[in-house]
């Protein structure tokens, strides 16, 4: 597998993207549209909506109207649940996205997690084996249809006849895949076998001050080490595999303690992003730059190339610290 043009482009530096937590509300998608320009006009490179329909706007409605207003960031979901869409279905819409883009779309792919949205959708939950197994079905598929149409497989779960996606994708090779997942001996291996990029992070407290930055990054270190390993045995260069880290949730005030009010005005338990739900302020990084810098910087350090943060979309300061006065300093 050749080194993708958006993969290449981490020897430029590094780059940051924001995944916006859109509120349920009934403008919230007008107001995402005026900060999708904002993410754009401050250079960010991508800007992801994440693929929670039981909770959240559907990804693929908000990433339509965003590419008929913007015209450079790149858009995507940073993780697509392999199980919610037949994935014949899914690569006819990342196709149409990244046409409908001019050539802009990332698309992101996951086994899944919140048996919840599973039950609402009428998908089987299953067992860990059999989402990956769906997740395998999903990245043949997809890649299958992108490189050889008309395409036919057989999986064990999902299963296409003759499958053709016109007019093609605009990207040449084909839209970038990120294959989202800690797991160092199953997922990470499908990452070196049909990524682009990874998407990791650390399972550690954020809100824990008694660990430091270098013992997260470790962490994710050994993360990387895996998919190096894996990229070694598949007989793959590394260098195809961008390395990407994602923050769950960031919070930036120009003061520590400017930061620390406004995440204690937040209710995570009726927070749109599920994880943040389900994780509360721990997997919050809530921070002034300085202290941001520093945390980003120890990641920077360990190998990672890419950074996806999670911000709420009605957090424009969040959103514009972090790109001017952070991801300048950090790298």
């Amino acid at each position: 597998m050749a080194r993708h043009p958006w993969v290449a482009a981490a020897d430029e530096g590094i780059r940051w993207g924001v995944q916006l937590i859109v509120p349920n509300e009934r403008d919230a998608l007008a107001n995402l549209i005026a900060t999708a320009a904002n993410v754009e006009q401050l250079g960010y490179d991508l800007l992801s909506i994440f693929d929670h329909p039981l909770m959240h706007v559907d990804p693929w409605i908000a990433l339509s109207g965003i590419a008929t207003r913007t015209s450079k960031v790149r858009l995507g979901s940073t993780v697509n649940c392999a199980m919610y869409r037949h994935p014949a279905h899914l690569v006819r819409q990342a196709t149409d996205l990244d046409n409908l883009s001019n050539g802009r779309h990332i698309l992101g792919l996951g086994s899944g997690w919140l048996r919840p949205e599973f039950t609402a959708l009428g998908r089987e939950f299953g067992s860990a084996a059999h989402r990956l197994a769906a997740l395998e079905d999903t990245l043949a598929i997809v890649h299958g249809v992108w490189s050889n149409p008309p395409f036919s497989y057989q999986g064990t779960v999902f299963s296409t006849e003759c499958m053709v996606a016109e007019p093609p994708a605009v990207q040449l090779p084909r839209p970038p895949i990120v294959v989202a997942g800690n797991g160092e001996r199953v997922t990470l291996r499908k990452v070196a076998q049909w990524g682009d990029a990874c998407n990791l992070r650390e399972e550690i407290s954020l809100s824990d001050d008694t660990i430091d930055d270098r013992t997260r990054a470790a962490t994710v270190r050994k993360m990387l080490d895996a998919l190096a390993g894996h990229c070694e045995t598949l007989e793959r260069d590394p260098a195809e595999v961008l390395r990407t880290h994602f923050t769950l949730y960031l919070i930036l005030g120009e003061t520590l303690e400017e930061a620390r009010e406004k995440a204690d005005a937040l209710d995570t338990s009726k927070s749109t992003s599920p994880g943040t739900r389900r994780d509360g302020k721990t997997a919050m990084l809530i921070a002034d730059p300085d202290r941001a810098i520093h945390y980003y910087q120890a990641m920077v350090d360990i190998g990672i190339q890419y950074f996806i943060v999670q911000i709420d979309a009605r957090d424009l300061q969040t959103i514009e610290l972090l790109k001017t006065k952070v991801a300048p300093r950090a790298g």
